[in-house]
């Protein structure tokens, strides 16, 4: 489809470019997972789990006022098309405020106000379902589906098998300085494998799924289009890209009631923050109360509490349950595949596509072509979430 070639579209194109060029800098990921948590963790055990770690981080490398400023000064009046117009004003609002939370890296309450911000708190709601996961008893931990066997550069076999599916090329590199156990580097296409960790069948089957058939598939999708919002991410996009890559593991069958629960202990872990709790009291009532082993519960409380208070993992668990309820409604998964894009948008994004600005997803999700999932505990509870 062309793209009309007037002058307000002329308009939009280059404001759309230009704030392509200021955020391809701000990757928040890549600024706020601490470059020294394996040797924190060791002083944090043998402290008895009291002192809290001291954790460093990457340093900034942009001028962060400079980028505010001309964020601020494009000229988005020119958009005349007001529906178009909006989401540009909310783009802008959305990107200022991660740079305000990447400038406060480390900065206690400053950097926590401005996560609460961009990201929001759990509700009552949220924990309230997060409790209920928490009451429903694990697979059996035992089983050889999650044993650890497979080094990081081993499980990147298993990644470059599943890719095959799809028709482009990431980079896949290795880190011991992030806390997830892998993680999709959207501007620069790269998977990063954590090298510190020993990968179990499940745990592969679950990250070639939400890793590869979602967030890769919406980085390469993404970049398709004549705008490129659609690459660097509509406003609050975390949810619903968390939603459909959880989602992906659900169709494929690999979603068990750990996962969920794992999921359930981040909600606990970021209301905890709320609450005002320090790094070891939501460490230990992890441990604790929870019972669960103490390196799951430090990587939890890290992913919570680094930088100063990181309330974005409770969107995994909301996100899912939206897109879950999308999918149950019988909507088009694939529009949500289209780029970074944010479920509550489903009506501008199709408008663009009408408009020519915008194409359909060309890499869909091989999870989401039949519902593989046969496990009846983790329906029951999908559904039973409010």
């Amino acid at each position: 489809m062309k793209v009309e070639n007037n002058v307000a579209t002329t308009a939009l194109l280059d404001i759309d470019k230009s704030i392509d060029a200021l955020v391809k800098q701000i990757e928040l990921l890549s600024y706020v997972n601490p470059i020294n948590i394996e040797e924190e963790k060791e002083r944090f055990f043998s402290s008895k789990y009291l002192k809290a770690p001291i954790f460093k981080y990457p340093n900034i490398n942009f001028d962060k006022f400079k980028l505010h400023r001309k964020l601020f000064t494009q000229p988005i009046e020119l958009i005349e098309d007001s529906e178009i117009k909006n989401l540009y004003e909310d783009i802008i609002y959305a990107y200022s405020g991660l740079i305000q939370c990447i400038e406060t890296i480390g900065d206690g309450k400053k950097f926590y106000y401005n996560c609460l911000h961009c990201f929001g708190t759990p509700t009552e709601k949220d924990v309230e379902n997060a409790k209920f996961i928490l009451h429903f008893d694990d697979e059996d931990k035992n089983a050889s589906k999650f044993q650890p066997k497979y080094s990081a550069l081993e499980s990147e076999e298993f990644f470059k098998q599943f890719s095959k599916n799809y028709e482009f090329n990431y980079a896949i590199k290795h880190s011991d300085k992030i806390s997830a156990i892998a993680m999709v580097l959207n501007s620069i296409k790269t998977l990063v494998l954590n090298s510190n960790h020993t990968f179990s069948d499940n745990e592969i089957a679950v990250l070639t799924n939400h890793e590869i058939g979602v967030h890769m598939v919406t980085t390469m999708n993404g970049m398709l289009h004549p705008l490129k919002i659609f690459s660097h991410g509509f406003p609050n996009n975390e949810e619903t890209q968390e939603g459909l890559a959880v989602f992906a593991e659900y169709m494929s069958n690999n979603l068990t009631v750990n996962r969920l629960k794992e999921l359930a202990y981040r909600v606990m872990a970021v209301d905890s923050l709320a609450k005002g709790y320090s790094f070891s009291r939501t460490f230990r009532m992890l441990h604790n109360q929870y019972d669960l082993d103490r390196e799951e519960a430090f990587y939890i409380t890290v992913r919570a509490h680094r930088g100063g208070g990181f309330t974005k993992d409770y969107l995994y668990l909301t996100g899912l349950k939206k897109v879950y309820d999308y999918y149950q409604e019988g909507k088009d998964l694939s529009l949500l595949l289209t780029g970074k894009v944010t479920l509550e948008y489903a009506g501008e994004i199709h408008a663009l596509i009408k408009k020519g600005l915008a194409v359909p997803a060309k890499h869909i999700t091989d999870a989401y072509a039949e519902n593989k999932n046969t496990n009846r505990k983790v329906d029951f509870i999908l559904r039973s979430l409010k």
